[in-house]
C-alpha cells in the first residue's frame, strides 16, 4: 500500500515510521496541507492520511478518486472537514482515529484553566524581566467552585475526574447520562440554560455538528455569569467568535481558554512569525490579557502520537486485507 501522509509535522512523521516497522508500508510524508489544490501530490497513491485543517471537500475527493486513492485515514477523531456524502458516493472509505488519548486533552484543559487563573503566564515573563512584584497576579481557589462540562464523553468524562479532584462541584449537559459519573463524582445532569447560568467554569467536550455549531452563543453569553472562565479544547466552531469577543470587552465573563478557534484553517500548525495573521478576529482575541491561546496542541503527548499511528496504520492494514474496517465513518442518513 502506497500512503501519502498530508500536513506532516516532524512528531507525526517520527510516530508513523516507528509504528510502520511493523507494517513496511510505502509512506510518503508530505508537509503541504490537503486542499483541491495540493490534492494532485497523492497520485498514485492508494491511500492519503490527513489531519483535521485538511480540505476534504467534493472538488478535493473527486480530484483524489482520479488520482487512484481508495481510502481516507484521519488521523483525527473528528471528522467535520470531510464531505462524507460526496466521499460515499465516490466509493472512498473514510477511517479514523475515535480515540488517541482523553487524558492529553482533559489534562491540557485543565492546565490552561490552572495558567489563566493564577497568571502563570504573566508571572513567568514577569520573573525574566526581573520583576517580583505579585500586583495582578490574584486568582483564586478552583475547590467550591461550579464547573459546568459539556459533553460526557471519554474526554468529558476525564475532565470531570479530574475536576472532581480540586473539590468542585460538577455538573453536565449530554444527551446520555453516565451513572458511573454522578454515582462516583457527584455529577449532575442539567440542562443548558442551567450550565449557563450557574457555572464558573464551562468546558466544551462535545463533536461540532451542525446542531452543536455555535451552542456558545451571544444568548448563551447573556446567561453566564459575569465571573465564568470558558474553556474549549474541542472544535472552534463550538463557539461564536465575534459574541465571545464582544463579552470579553464588555466585561460580561472573566476570560476563556482556547487550544481551537473556528478559522483556524491556514494558521493553526504554522509559523507566521515573520508576515502575522490575517485574521482580524483572531488578532483582536490576542489583545485580551485574560485570553489565552494554543493551537490545537491538546492532543499532543507522546502517548496520544503513539495512539494515533497505531490507529491509523491498523485501519490501513485492515484496508489492504479487504477486512472489516473497525473504524469507518459513514455519512448521516438525516
Amino acid at each position: 500500500m502506497k500512503i501519502s501522509v498530508f500536513d506532516t509535522h516532524k512528531y507525526d512523521q517520527n510516530a508513523l515510521e516507528k509504528e510502520n516497522e511493523k507494517y513496511k508500508f510505502q509512506i510518503n510524508f508530505l508537509e503541504a496541507r490537503l486542499t483541491e489544490q495540493s490534492a494532485l501530490l497523492a497520485k498514485g497513491s492508494d491511500v492519503v492520511c490527513c489531519f483535521v485543517n485538511d480540505r476534504l471537500n467534493a472538488k478535493t475527493l473527486k480530484i483524489l478518486k482520479e488520482m487512484g486513492v481508495k481510502l481516507i485515514a484521519l488521523r483525527s477523531a473528528g471528522f467535520n472537514h470531510v464531505d462524507l456524502k460526496v466521499a460515499y458516493e465516490l466509493e472512498l472509505k473514510v477511517v479514523r482515529v475515535p480515540e488517541y488519548s482523553p487524558y492529553a486533552v482533559a489534562e491540557h484543559a485543565v492546565a490552561l484553566l490552572s495558567t489563566l487563573n493564577r497568571k502563570i503566564h504573566r508571572a513567568y515573563n514577569r520573573v525574566h524581566e526581573m520583576n517580583f512584584s505579585l500586583e495582578g497576579l490574584t486568582g483564586y481557589d478552583l475547590h467550591g467552585k461550579t464547573v459546568g462540562i459539556l459533553g460526557t464523553g471519554k474526554i468529558g468524562k476525564v475532565f470531570a475526574k479530574i475536576m472532581y479532584g480540586f473539590g468542585c462541584h460538577l455538573i453536565a449537559y449530554d444527551k446520555e447520562h453516565d451513572q458511573k459519573l454522578v454515582s462516583e463524582f457527584n455529577v449532575k445532569y442539567v440542562d443548558l440554560d442551567k450550565i449557563y447560568t450557574d457555572s464558573d467554569i464551562i468546558s466544551l467536550h462535545i463533536p461540532l455538528t451542525p446542531e452543536t455549531h455555535h451552542i456558545i452563543n451571544a444568548k448563551a453569553f447573556k446567561q453566564m455569569k459575569q465571573n465564568v472562565v470558558l474553556i474549549n479544547t474541542g472544535r472552534g466552531g463550538l463557539i461564536d467568535t465575534k459574541a465571545l469577543i464582544q463579552s470579553l470587552k464588555s466585561h460580561t465573563i472573566a476570560g476563556a481558554c482556547l487550544d481551537v478557534y473556528e478559522e483556524e484553517d491556514g494558521v493553526f500548525f504554522s509559523d507566521l512569525s515573520e508576515i502575522g495573521i490575517q485574521d482580524d478576529l483572531l488578532a483582536r482575541l490576542l489583545t485580551f490579557p485574560n485570553v489565552l491561546i494554543t493551537a490545537h496542541q491538546a492532543f499532543l503527548t507522546e502517548e496520544a502520537l503513539s495512539n494515533i499511528a497505531e490507529t491509523t496504520l491498523m485501519n490501513i492494514k485492515e484496508f489492504s486485507e479487504g477486512a472489516q474496517l473497525s473504524h469507518e465513518v459513514l455519512p448521516s442518513k438525516s
